[in-house]
């Protein structure tokens, strides 16, 4: 037997915000027929090729490092470098960055609440 990965979920304190943030980062877009509203405590992106992403509110801030994150590669043309520039506008912050001189690596950001993710090379 075995499981898919059916939703990944963030806890946050807006929810709203933040599926707005990933909408723009992704290009995954809210359910049509259960549009995401400024109101709501839980908001869902639909992913036709894989797992949804879903935001719930909770009342407590984060505090630690992500035990799990994204790891994210740019869709061609787009590149690394064209992609760190892009996230930050969207109001992502850089954590670390592992960019090596042979253009391998990744760098680490946080979304607008803390969550990390990564943006590796392009393939």
């Amino acid at each position: 037997m075995s499981v898919r990965i059916r939703t990944i979920t963030f806890d946050c304190s807006d929810p709203y915000k933040l599926s707005l943030f990933w909408t723009e980062l992704t290009g995954l877009r809210e359910d049509p027929d259960d549009p995401n509203m400024p109101e709501h405590t839980e908001e869902r992106l639909v992913n036709p090729s894989g797992p949804d992403l879903l935001f719930i509110k909770v009342p407590e801030g984060k505090t630690v490092k992500n035990r799990v994150h994204l790891d994210l590669s740019p869709v061609s043309p787009a590149t690394r470098e064209t992609e760190l520039d892009r996230v930050l506008e969207l109001g992502a912050t850089v954590v670390e960055d592992h960019r090596r001189d042979d253009g391998s690596g990744w760098i680490t950001f946080a979304d607008p609440e803390g969550n990390e993710f990564c943006i590796e090379r392009e393939p």
